[in-house]
């Protein structure tokens, strides 16, 4: 009886197995064939990332800030500059003792003019093969004698072309042949955290260069502390240093989106650059020796909103009340300008410009640059409880007292 009850279970197992080994058999058979390029492209792409992983360093070993500054390093220049500036001076010991003074005169020496010889330095960069060189205006302005330096070793003398105060933009001329250029990118493209490298020459240690990114964009002369000027600048953080001035901002294409102009002495880490189309615009003519015409009205002016009008009206040391009204206010009207012949006044506040709101005073000098000398405009202006439209006619700042 055990032997049969054995019988019986082992022929279990073993249909138990021959059952199994059908069933997976079935299954397998009823899946669908692979695709036959599937094995093929996964063994060629595991072979394409072992094997290429490593070739990328081979093929790319620069970062993209040499490979910028290797396509326009060779066009950055050196300028160093001379000039003569004539003095009266009276700071010498011998002249100003009052033994000697009794018998010649306390004028006598003091009339003497003394010259000195100023040296400068800054940088600049090639964008014409036969030597034009675009630069600021402050580092060449007034230069009795420009030298030009290449990184190549070359010297060459300088010529000051043009010069725009304005813009603080300048050109100069060497007489050179098949010179290297540096690429003009688009400043309109740039975008705040793009990559900003400089190019220069600060404290005299030549072809220096500093890495960045573009901070901000048109950040107005008057933030930057220069109002004289009539500039939306590009900040970087990108360092910049005396004797960079001039030389080029670029992007991480090698092109140039700006010139280096300013630094605050206030601050670290903030650096402002020129855009390059604002350069576009005059170079040609600066080229030329044109000189460059800025319209202007004739008012200092500044941004009043009208909490602060309010204030000002409710101090009784206040010079004088202002309308309690979004605008600019004109501080001080100067003489013989556009803006005393049309009769603006001091504490009147400019609302529009042209039909164009402002509430700033970098919105209505960026109207007023934009026109063309010479240009009526229409101010329509907030004086006390009236309000008012005044034509007035601009005029070349250059014509200005």
């Amino acid at each position: 009886m055990r032997f049969l009850n054995l019988s019986h279970l082992l022929k279990r197992v073993v249909f138990s197995a021959i059952a199994l080994l059908l069933s997976i058999f079935f299954a397998l058979d009823g899946l669908p064939d692979p695709p036959a390029w599937a094995d093929t492209a996964s063994a060629a792409a595991t072979l394409t990332a072992v094997s290429t992983a490593p070739q990328l360093s081979a093929v790319n070993p620069k970062s993209f800030v040499a490979a910028a500054v290797n396509q326009v390093g060779p066009a950055v220049v050196r300028i160093d500059t001379e000039r003569t500036v004539t003095r009266r001076s009276t700071t010498d010991p011998f002249l100003d003792d009052p033994f000697f003074r009794q018998f010649f005169g306390d004028d006598t020496f003091s009339r003497l003019p003394q010259q000195e010889r100023l040296r400068g330095q800054g940088s600049g960069f090639i964008v014409d093969r036969n030597g034009i060189i675009l630069t600021n205006a402050h580092v060449v302005d007034k230069a009795d004698r420009v030298t030009v330096t290449l990184k190549d070793g070359r010297v060459f003398d300088g010529k000051v072309q043009g010069v725009d105060e304005i813009t603080d933009l300048a050109v100069v001329k060497v007489n050179g042949k098949e010179l290297p250029v540096a690429t003009l990118g688009d400043s309109d493209d740039v975008q705040v955290g793009d990559w900003a490298i400089a190019v220069g020459n600060p404290l005299g240690l030549d072809n220096t260069v500093t890495l960045g990114i573009v901070s901000t964009l048109k950040r107005s002369s008057a933030q930057v502390g220069i109002p004289d000027k009539r500039l939306d600048f590009i900040q970087t953080d990108a360092a910049i240093n005396p004797g960079n001035s001039g030389g080029p901002l670029l992007n991480a294409q090698g092109q140039v989106i700006g010139i280096n102009t300013a630094i605050r002495a206030d601050a670290m880490g903030i650096g402002f650059a020129i855009p390059i189309n604002k350069a576009k615009e005059i170079e040609t003519r600066l080229a030329r020796g044109e000189t460059i015409a800025h319209p202007y009205i004739g008012v200092k002016m500044t941004r009043l909103p009208p909490e602060l009008a309010r204030q000002n009206n409710t101090d009784p040391n206040s010079p004088f009340e202002v309308p309690e009204v979004n605008g600019v206010v004109v501080v001080r009207v100067l003489q013989n300008t556009p803006a005393e012949r049309a009769g603006l006044r001091r504490g009147d506040v400019i609302t529009e410009i042209d039909g164009q709101a402002v509430s700033t005073a970098e919105q209505l000098q960026n109207v007023v640059e934009h026109s063309q000398v010479g240009q009526t405009l229409k101010l329509q202006i907030q004086r006390g409880a009236q309000s008012r439209q005044i034509p007035i006619k601009t005029s070349a700042l250059e014509n200005a007292a």
